[in-house]
């Protein structure tokens, strides 16, 4: 299994910047693709922004230009430097990681679990206008 820590979020004023951390732990090994969701009250959860193993990268266009997803996989942490925040972008922002089942041989395999995604509490991130 594998356990989300977010970390990061905070009250921050319309323009400036802040920077949200995802910590791994437990079987780090079986993560593949890495992301940050966010959900505003009463909206759906959306995808902000993901990022794979190799670290390549994709952004939503309600953010590119302005955050950038990032992850250091020696570290088991995923980054997202966010900049020039609106209010818009005021919503609980979670980590995300899908658990990728791994060929040991024809007959093994590991990384197997009931779920196949990971989700962190949230970190709560507030633009004020």
């Amino acid at each position: 299994q594998v356990q989300l820590v977010e970390s990061g979020g905070g009250l921050v004023q319309a323009g400036g910047s802040l920077r949200l951390s995802c910590a791994a732990s437990g079987d780090t090994i079986c993560i593949s693709v890495m992301g940050w969701y966010r959900q505003a009250p009463g909206k759906e959860r959306e995808l902000v922004a993901n990022i794979t193993k190799g670290g390549l990268t994709y952004h939503g266009d309600s953010v590119k230009g302005r955050f950038t997803i990032s992850r250091d996989n020696s570290k088991n942490t995923m980054y997202l430097q966010m900049n020039t925040l609106k209010p818009e972008d005021t919503a609980v922002y979670y980590c995300n990681a899908e658990l990728e089942p791994r060929t040991i041989s024809p007959t093994q395999v590991m990384c197997v679990f009931l779920d196949s995604n990971s989700w962190g509490q949230g970190t709560q991130v507030t633009v004020s206008s």
